[in-house]
């Protein structure tokens, strides 16, 4: 009986691996990999000039020396002198990340609204820092 008991048990275990295996195998490749491109293939589309307020702006170009996902962003982001530079940036999932003299950013698509500035309010398309800090293409 504890034979039997033991057999039926090591069957159990050796088809559940088989089965967690097989269904594995059978995930398309191709799920994968559009998960890993995607924040790539969304921001690539940010390429260009935004423009700000008061003189602020944004230019996205890609980084073809560091590869895919990798921008070099050029901004004027306040109206202090040293408020101005170009920064490396990598595309997830949530935007651009890249790291500047105030710290650690992430570049974000949204509307006017989300800039927090009334003179945006209306646009449609554009790409926010933080509140007070966005950039927009008309």
């Amino acid at each position: 009986m504890k034979k039997a008991l033991l057999a039926l048990i090591a069957t159990m275990l050796i088809s559940g691996c088989s089965n967690s295996n097989t269904t594995a195998s059978n995930a398309p490749a191709s799920d994968t990999a559009t998960e890993q491109n995607q924040p790539h293939q969304v921001t690539d589309q940010w390429v260009g000039r935004w423009t700000g307020v008061e003189g602020l702006f944004l230019e996205i170009s890609k980084d073809d020396f560091a590869g895919p996902g990798h921008y070099l962003l050029h901004m004027r982001y306040g109206l202090d002198a040293d408020q101005i530079g170009t920064f490396e940036g990598q595309a997830t999932a949530e935007g651009i990340r890249f790291n500047r003299g105030d710290g650690p950013q992430l570049l974000r698509a949204g509307d006017g609204e989300a800039t927090g500035m009334k003179w945006l309010l209306e646009k449609e398309d554009c790409l926010v820092v933080a509140t007070g800090e966005g950039y927009c293409r008309d």
